[in-house]
């Protein structure tokens, strides 16, 4: 869990610094770059939420049925 949470503030890490090197030198590869980068974040922390979610109502249905 805690590598997943690395993985995801590293992409984010690196997507933004892609952004900020784009913005200072104008070079349209690196904002490309920097946008998936922030892009596949989004879906990499979504999954990983809900993962998070998923196992607390599979918790509270094994408690509730018992």
């Amino acid at each position: 869990m805690l590598l997943i949470r690395w993985l995801v503030l590293l992409l984010l890490v690196s997507g933004l610094a892609c952004l900020g090197v784009s913005l200072l030198n104008g070079d349209l590869r690196l904002r490309r770059i920097g946008m998936l980068l922030i892009k596949w974040t989004v879906v990499a922390g979504l999954v990983f939420f809900g993962v998070l979610i998923a196992e607390r109502v599979v918790e509270m249905g094994v408690k509730g049925s018992g």
